[in-house]
């Protein structure tokens, strides 16, 4: 069992990460790259569909005080995070922190799992990105085949001229009183939009950590744009018309129904809940660290730069949101552009598509990015097998595991529910947050030595409090999502025990030094 928890020496860890050559990856970003990757992983989704959902559902107008509350939560964990990445700038994220100072079966458990959030995430990603891009198409008249345009099984009906989905029309259906049976049905067999959106980001990817970068940092400029746009217009709005703002803001915390959750000060609680999961992609900035120029520096400013930037943002859209329309209208799966549409803005609806499509293209980049990452890592230590590690000598970026990864996160997106793999994204994320904490407070105590270029202020009450949050949050899951995060990890654990033990470069150390 000791050797299980055997810990990957740090000075192993920082002789690696200042290594060079054609064989290692190329350090090229700066702070503006590390934090235009934050933000793109960052703004998504959520920013789009979760703001409605949660402030209809939960908190009314005082979802505003769910993101500050959710922007808090984040901030312990990204603390965590920019102390080891400041320490130890190198590739692999958790999984490297958790071997410098839980040992490596939890290596093992955090690298495997950070291979669930990276994938799953991108592919969950590219679900709703191939929703959005299938919907701005039809805006101009193109109609793919609807069988080609959603995950097998998916319902799709023909609806005022446009392939929709049933499950998300269904609301607008009973609102005109129309009879779905009625309408033509065609069941989806293939996500070909997904898969090819995977297959273009993986391309960008191989291609070189730069280009990728720029062309992350080219997207978010767009959808920070559309987002700044949709604060100008309500913002102008609201200034116009206060009397509607007024309306629409009181009472700015709803009185609680009697039940936990809905409105009042649980309703708040839970509303962060929900919405936590926007901040979601926060911690791949934390992959690129072995591609940094001055990590020391650039690291914390990335992720903390990051996560302060999407915060101010989030609580700007969903407080000119509420204002400008009812919270009880916006359980609906394109909000921001139902609030354009009250401004009487009527090209905000295709405004609201292009930063969607712009902000999931970059997310996905950012998801995949860290995956490889991660990959790269355990095959240098041994874990997983060398062609994982190959690094492209022309691109200098690990191109057969983008490969690999690609692939199967295009079949992923094209095949399974993107019901099912949301989910399984956030039970992962938090346990990676979790194991990040828990290893800034352990290095503390056991390497109080150490210079550390950024320091986590107030340990250990800020990862204290990050575990705290994190586990609270992981309990609120559903059931079934513990199992399949139990089954993946036990997945993972056959091959650790019947590869990775093996083959593992801190275990072959360990052997060498009880050999007389």
């Amino acid at each position: 069992m000791a050797n299980l928890l055997a810990t990957k020496p740090l000075e192993m860890i920082l002789d690696e990460s200042a290594e060079g050559g054609e064989h290692s990856l190329k350090r090229t970003l700066g702070a503006t790259n590390l934090i235009t990757l934050g933000i793109g992983a960052i703004i998504g989704a959520g920013i789009f569909v979760l703001t409605g959902a949660a402030a209809a559902q939960y908190a009314g107008p005082a979802i505003v005080l769910s993101f500050v509350l959710a922007g808090i939560a984040c901030a312990f964990a990204g603390l965590c995070y920019s102390e080891f990445a400041a320490l130890i700038p190198i590739a692999g994220s958790a999984y490297t922190y958790g071997y410098a100072t839980l040992g490596e079966i939890f290596a093992w458990i955090i690298g495997w799992d950070l291979i669930l959030e990276y994938a799953f995430g991108a592919a969950t990603v590219a679900s709703g990105w191939s929703g959005y891009v299938n919907s701005f198409l039809q805006d101009y008249g193109i109609h793919l085949p609807p069988s080609l345009t959603a995950t097998p099984g998916t319902d799709m009906v023909m609806y005022n001229n446009r392939w929709e989905r049933l499950a998300t029309i269904v609301p607008t259906l009973k609102a005109h009183g129309v009879d779905p049976s009625a309408l033509t049905h065609v069941h989806g067999s293939f996500n070909l939009i997904a898969f090819l959106g995977i297959v273009a980001v993986t391309v960008i990817l191989i291609i070189g950590i730069q280009e990728s970068a720029n062309f992350n940092s080219a997207i978010v400029i767009i959808k920070v744009a559309i987002v700044l746009t949709f604060i100008a217009i309500a913002g102008g709005f609201i200034l116009k018309h206060p009397d509607i703002a007024a309306r629409n803001w009181h009472p700015f915390i709803p009185p609680n129904t009697g039940e936990f959750g809905h409105y009042g000060l649980s309703g708040i609680a839970r509303g962060a809940a929900v919405i936590f999961f926007a901040y979601i992609g926060f911690d791949a900035v934390s992959t690129a660290a072995q591609e940094a120029k001055r990590p020391q520096r650039d690291m914390p400013i990335g992720i903390l730069g990051s996560l302060v930037i999407c915060t101010i943002l989030y609580i700007l859209v969903a407080g000119l949101l509420t204002g400008v329309v009812s919270y009880t209208t916006l359980n609906v799966p394109d909000p921001v552009a139902v609030g354009i549409d009250h401004t009487g803005v009527r090209w905000g609806s295709i405004l609201v598509k292009l930063g969607a499509i712009a902000g999931l293209s970059s997310v996905m980049l950012v998801m995949l990015l860290g995956q490889s990452r991660v990959f790269y890592s355990m095959s240098r230590d041994g874990l997983l097998p060398k062609w994982a590690g190959a690094v492209h000598p022309r691109f200098r970026t690990p191109w057969i595991s983008s490969i690999t990864v690609g692939i199967f996160v295009a079949i992923f997106a094209a095949l399974i529910p993107i019901g099912i793999l949301g989910e399984l994204v956030s039970i992962g994320t938090l346990l990676a947050f979790v194991i990040v904490c828990a290893g800034v407070w352990i290095l503390r105590v056991r390497r109080p030595d150490l210079a550390r270029p950024f320091k986590t202020p107030w340990v250990p009450f800020v990862p204290i409090m990050g575990i705290l949050v994190a586990g609270l949050m992981m309990v609120s899951l559903p059931l079934d999502t513990w199992l399949r995060l139990i089954i993946w990890l036990a997945i993972g654990m056959v091959i650790y025990f019947g590869y990775g033990r093996h083959h593992s470069r801190v275990q072959a150390a360990v052997s060498a030094r009880k050999t007389p």
